[in-house]
């Protein structure tokens, strides 16, 4: 039997699973509803900013200069202030996570302000159990002390304390949102699940119909086969993800500052990568549940932990990072990230365009040559 695919069959194979997809709302509910929602999780639920930080003041000093010092605080707009009775009240509050740190004011701090007898100090107890939020505790109490510093010196005509003087910069992310950062990354973990698991149930839901025997009973190629599987998945693929892209720059005010069509080619060799792995798993396991728990685990969980979407990569152990480079969603977490924060960084577009074109043609050449027009399983 010729293996050459005939542009008409093809097109019949097409039109009966495009009728499927319309039929079936699960596949209009993954590749419309869920991404949206996922998306929706991911920026919203997620968010390493700590633009208000709940903070307890003891104020064991009646002195002005520890209430002017406390108002400062107070006046602060990164630090939600709760003013407590003594310090073991305020180690239980801690302890509780009423609040994410404490400052102790002592009794000699109006003192050694008004007479200059040493520095003045105040205590700092943050939760170490949450370390980003502890760092940014510390920095936010730092930029409340200088202020209070050069307030006072105002007032009193004099020069402000010397300090030093830091004018950061952010490239690519100048406003510090974390969801610019994360809402790329999701976008990835979203599609590596909506690829696997659109195409993990099409060759299983055949076998477990009976329609597969009707199938492999015409003249139909195995090329002809798995191209009508991978076609109308791939479009009804990159609907989601545009759903997904205009979610994310329309709704949530994510900047994309990469060209489209870079985007559309990244994309759809993620994409080839995905619908491969699912279409393998669907090939060689024949039923519709245990494909899609398998598409969910070997999707989900690399791309979550081992795309640096959440965990960055060179922190992780030699063995660990060594396994990353076999995870497609590591390269289209950096392309995504890469156009969105950045624009057309051409080397590190082409070096990941690379390793996705290989990991594409890995899956699914591996599938090609698992699926087989026998009835049997070998």
């Amino acid at each position: 039997m010729s293996a050459a695919v005939k542009p008409a069959r093809l097109l019949a194979l097409c039109r009966k699973e495009a009728m499927q997809i319309v039929r079936d709302p699960s596949s209009i509910l993954i590749a419309f509803v869920l991404p949206v929602l996922l998306l929706f999780i991911f920026g919203y639920g997620i968010n390493l900013d700590a633009n208000k930080v709940r903070i307890g003041v003891v104020l064991e000093d009646s002195g002005a200069e520890a209430h002017r010092f406390a108002a400062a605080l107070a006046g602060s707009p990164y630090l939600e202030v709760r003013p407590g009775h003594d310090r073991a009240d305020m180690r239980a509050r801690l302890a509780a996570g009423e609040v994410r740190g404490m400052v102790v004011i002592p009794a000699d701090f109006s003192a050694k302000t008004a007479q200059g007898r040493g520095a003045a100090a105040a205590q700092l107890l943050t939760d170490g159990a949450e370390p980003n939020t502890a760092n940014f505790l510390a920095s936010y109490l730092q930029g409340a002390w200088q202020v209070w510093l050069t307030q006072r010196a105002q007032d009193r005509g004099q020069p402000p304390p010397a300090q030093l003087q830091l004018e950061p910069r952010y490239w690519f992310n100048p406003d510090t949102v974390s969801r610019n950062y994360l809402v790329p990354g999701s976008i990835s973990v979203i599609m590596t699940i909506i690829g696997a698991l659109l195409t993990s149930l099409v060759v299983a839901r055949e076998w477990e119909r009976g329609t597969m025997e009707a199938l492999l009973s015409t003249p139909v190629t195995r090329a002809e086969l798995l191209l009508s599987k991978i076609l109308p998945y791939y479009l009804l693929g990159m609907a989601a993800m545009l759903v997904c892209v205009l979610a994310a720059t329309l709704l949530m005010n994510v900047p994309l500052r990469g060209s489209w069509w870079l985007l559309f080619v990244v994309s759809s060799l993620f994409l080839g990568s995905a619908l491969g792995l699912g279409l393998l798993l669907s090939t060689v396991t024949r039923n519709q549940f245990v494909a899609a728990q398998g598409a969910l685990t070997a999707a989900f969980l690399p791309a979550t932990m081992l795309s640096g979407f959440v965990f960055e990569i060179n922190s992780m152990p030699p063995p660990v990072q060594a396994a990353t480079y076999l995870v497609p969603a590591r390269y289209f977490v950096s392309a995504l990230q890469t156009l969105f924060q950045a624009g057309d960084i051409w080397p590190v577009l082409l070096l990941n365009t690379g390793w996705l074109l290989l990991s594409a043609c890995f899956w699914l050449g591996l599938t090609a040559l698992k699926f087989r027009r026998r009835l049997d399983a070998s």
